[in-house]
């Protein structure tokens, strides 16, 4: 008995040393995706444009995703290009680091931002009030193209035994759907 429950225990202890990656822990009914994971897939989705009416073009580029599990938060830094007719040189670029918590869309079957906030943002070459507004308005545009955007997306096969997502939490290197 004791030789069975070793041949049935070890592999599965064994399967907990690995490095993390994406996956189905059905012993603790959580999905985890590494920070990585997550990275090279909004890499693959960006850039991001938004218009402000006809003042101007906002556009995110090189997105770097951190994790905060003490602030069960994300961060989104990335490079930032605003074109205008309005400024001299058409074209400005900057940085920006939006924080955000995340939520489950049960129709979209996406872990998605929630509430994103411009944190930080810098716009290189303007300085005075028309950096202001030009932060204004970028901290604006950002916040609302990023509002809602998928992080993690699952196939619907993932759900085909009716598992409903209990809540979602950020660790300091990965994020855990937890399901029923």
């Amino acid at each position: 008995m004791r030789a069975a429950m070793s041949a049935v225990l070890l592999p599965a202890l064994c399967l907990t040393a690995r490095p993390a990656r994406a996956g189905l822990n059905l012993l603790s009914n959580e999905f985890t995706a590494t920070r990585d994971e997550v990275q090279a897939e909004l890499a693959k989705r960006f850039p991001v444009t938004r218009r402000y009416g006809e003042l101007a073009s906002v556009s995110l580029h090189d997105p770097q995703l951190a994790l905060d599990g003490g602030a069960n938060r994300a961060t989104l830094a990335s490079r930032l290009v605003i074109l205008s007719p309005l400024l001299q040189a058409s074209s400005v670029g900057g940085q920006v680091a939006v924080s955000s918590g995340l939520r489950w869309d049960a129709q979209g079957l996406s872990v998605r931002l929630q509430d994103p906030r411009a944190e930080h943002l810098r716009i290189d070459g303007v300085t005075g009030n028309d950096a202001q507004i030009l932060e204004r308005i970028s901290a604006s545009v950002v916040q609302e193209a990023l509002q809602g955007y998928p992080l993690l997306t699952f196939r619907p096969e993932a759900f085909r035994f009716g598992f409903k997502v209990q809540g979602i939490t950020i660790g300091a290197d990965e994020i855990r759907v937890k399901f029923e």
